[in-house]
């Protein structure tokens, strides 16, 4: 299933808390969250696919504070939160529309 350039743009840019609300089954901002670097970030706790994360979101990057791992785009919070390699994260973010 092909991916078409225009389209990786827009993933590359979507920012990260609507690609976690499209594939958790549940997310919720923490709002006790008090940010120290960027006031944009934000924490969430969130299951996706029967796995907990707890997660810094700052616009299109993603820090996995638990895993000590982290990136930027959607195919890469995808292939992250799910465990899968870049065509099932192409394909599931299709599926959801994003």
């Amino acid at each position: 299933m092909p991916v078409d350039n225009l389209t990786l743009q827009r993933w590359h840019q979507l920012d990260a808390a609507i690609v976690l609300r499209a594939l958790a089954e549940h997310a919720k901002p923490d709002a006790s969250f008090v940010p120290t670097k960027n006031a944009a970030t934000r924490r969430w706790h969130a299951n996706v696919r029967g796995r907990e994360f707890e997660l810094l979101l700052t616009g299109p990057k993603f820090w996995d504070s638990r895993a000590q791992r982290g990136g930027g785009g959607a195919l890469d919070l995808t292939m992250h939160l799910t465990g899968c390699g870049f065509r099932e994260a192409a394909a599931v973010l299709k599926e959801h529309a994003l």
